[in-house]
């Protein structure tokens, strides 16, 4: 099945957006899996509409809910890459969607883990994106930050390309099933000279590297973005008035974009996102 639009996110932005395109009586299909910045949110009191306060997890569920009730699809699926092969495929852990649009709103880019080094060689051997600098690396090598699905999925990446591939996990658990080389220790240090040269772990052991990929957590917008060679700007995609990207069919809202990372922003984005990539697919009909 061919969904007209996909929407990744079921925050204020990706769910506002998929009502409108409903509302255009399209096909749609939102993709999450419950990560929104809302759930932080103890009380909300700026938002329009509400005489008490609301908290971010119910205003969050209520969207959800409002969104199933007018006959929206969602499944709470991670998503761990989107890729265009003349339609959108949006691949999650277990399933993979098809669409003519995708409207990207999972929030603003994660923020890396404080380790020394870290910053210092971005660019000069730490990467955040397998699919765009994994060539650069053939048969060295390498490892991935990481403890969950989307760290796995940057693995996968890289195993047909480098030498070798470790997953670190920084101390946390390792929560998938598949067999991996991996290194659970804390991070102390990332050493090296010109470029990235060895990471060092609290217990002053080392691993050598040629290179790090750094997947921490959940993919944001930013991440599926950089992937599909969209223009990134200050970690944030660049868009015009209608929240398109530079890339046809490929929209961004909410927190993904500049300016106040607020609800009322992100629903306003959300329903201009939606109503112009209804535009989009129609006239693609």
């Amino acid at each position: 099945m061919i969904y007209d639009v996909i929407v990744i996110g079921n925050g204020p932005a990706g769910i506002s957006s998929a009502i409108y395109v409903k509302r255009n009586n399209l096909n749609v299909l939102v993709v999450s899996k419950n990560e929104s910045n809302l759930l932080l949110a103890d009380k909300i009191e700026n938002y329009y509409g509400f005489e008490n306060p609301i908290s971010g997890k119910d205003l969050y569920e209520q969207g959800i809910n409002q969104a199933k009730n007018l006959g929206i699809e969602v499944v709470n699926e991670e998503v761990v890459d989107v890729t265009f092969m003349g339609n959108y495929v949006v691949s999650t852990s277990s399933n993979s969607y098809e669409a003519k649009a995708v409207i990207v709103s999972t929030g603003a880019n994660r923020v890396a883990p404080r380790i020394k080094g870290l910053k210092e060689f971005e660019g000069r051997g730490v990467s955040y994106c397998a699919v765009c600098d994994g060539f650069f690396y053939r048969r060295k090598n390498v490892a991935v930050l990481g403890n969950k699905e989307y760290a796995l999925h940057e693995l996968n990446v890289l195993k047909p390309i480098v030498n070798e591939v470790t997953l670190l996990t920084n101390g946390l658990e390792y929560t998938q099933n598949e067999e991996v080389v991996l290194n659970t220790l804390k991070i102390k240090e990332i050493k090296g000279n010109e470029v990235i040269e060895e990471v060092v772990f609290e217990d002053d052991s080392t691993l050598k590297v040629d290179g790090l990929f750094v997947a921490i957590g959940t993919a944001s917008s930013v991440d599926f973005a950089r992937k599909l060679g969209a223009e990134i700007e200050n970690n944030k995609i660049v868009v015009n008035e209608l929240m398109q990207s530079n890339l046809p069919g490929l929209y961004a809202c909410g927190d993904a974009t500049k300016g106040v990372p607020q609800i009322a922003k992100a629903v306003y984005e959300g329903m201009v996102a939606g109503m112009d990539a209804s535009k989009y697919v129609r006239n693609m009909k």
